[in-house]
């Protein structure tokens, strides 16, 4: 039996690619862990640096839980399986009135997997809306794997600067508007972008990609991985929770990790798929 949601919403998904709006936190509790990301930025200049970013649950207890909390996971679990794994997260955030805003894109185009099981949890700390630069989705492009190229745009938010080749139908998209709290989940394979933001407020959100537990990398690459749930199957180097907030053992065991993953997502173009299908990812 499903442990968050129902059948309809799981068929939905599976066809749709997307899912919105659950409920993961109360308004309060979000609005501590915006509190607590503002004042590390507040230490950091005002940004955090984009190599402490990614996989930033490896270095923010607070952000290990969100990964674990049984709200998110029980949802994930439902479209994934009972052996969960996460692969990574990131705050994505867009500052009032900045320029910068994200291609259509799918996700798993450089995540260089064997399988593109996953599901991406987009944790809204703040209001997500059309206004601020909320993300937008493409139902129903989650069943093709489409090529990508550079877009060769420095305002492009994404870390190879990927987009869809393919003309996008914009007439079919949907605003995934979400209050402090709330999530979506989506289909690594779904075609989805995001404006840049117009408002007078920060947009921030709380991407965590989960994958199921018996999927790996690719031949000849190997990366870290945090087992959410369920049991491990060797797959990835398995990660640990941080001691503290940027504790040195943990930004040490980070470094290690971040490094892993890089080679994943720049050096793995010379690996092939055993069908000659990229169907990695980034997002």
């Amino acid at each position: 039996m499903p442990k968050r949601l129902i059948d309809t919403e799981i068929a939905r998904f599976r066809e749709d690619g997307l899912l919105f709006p659950l409920r993961a936190l109360p308004e309060e509790k979000i609005a501590e862990h915006r509190a607590a990301l503002e004042a590390i930025e507040a230490g950091r200049a005002g940004r955090i640096p984009p190599t402490l970013n990614a996989k930033i649950h490896l270095l923010l207890p607070w952000a290990w839980s969100l990964v674990h909390a049984p709200a998110i996971v029980d949802a994930v679990e439902d479209l994934l399986g009972p052996d969960v794994l996460c692969w990574g997260t990131s705050f994505i955030i867009k500052n009032a009135g900045a320029d910068r805003y994200v291609t259509w894109h799918q996700d798993a185009t450089h995540w260089r997997l064997t399988g593109v099981r996953a599901v991406t949890a987009w944790l809204a700390f703040t209001p997500s809306t059309p206004e601020n630069g909320g993300v937008r989705m493409v139902p129903g492009t989650n069943h093709t794997v489409l090529e990508h190229r550079d877009n060769g745009d420095a305002r492009n938010m994404l870390g190879r600067r990927e987009e869809v080749v393919a003309e996008v139908d914009e007439d079919r998209a949907v605003d995934v508007t979400l209050a402090p709290g709330e999530m979506s989940l989506h289909d690594p394979l779904i075609v989805h972008g995001s404006n840049a933001n117009m408002s007078n407020e920060r947009r921030i959100g709380f991407a965590i990609r989960y994958i199921a537990g018996d999927i790996g990398q690719r031949a000849g690459l190997r990366n870290s991985a945090t087992l959410v749930r369920g049991r491990d199957h060797g797959l990835f180097d398995l990660e640990t929770a941080p001691e503290a907030d940027f504790h040195p053992a943990a930004l040490r065991r980070h470094a290690r990790a971040l490094r892993q993953g890089i080679d994943v997502i720049f050096k793995g173009d010379r690996v092939d798929s055993p069908d000659g299908t990229d169907v990695s990812h980034r997002g």
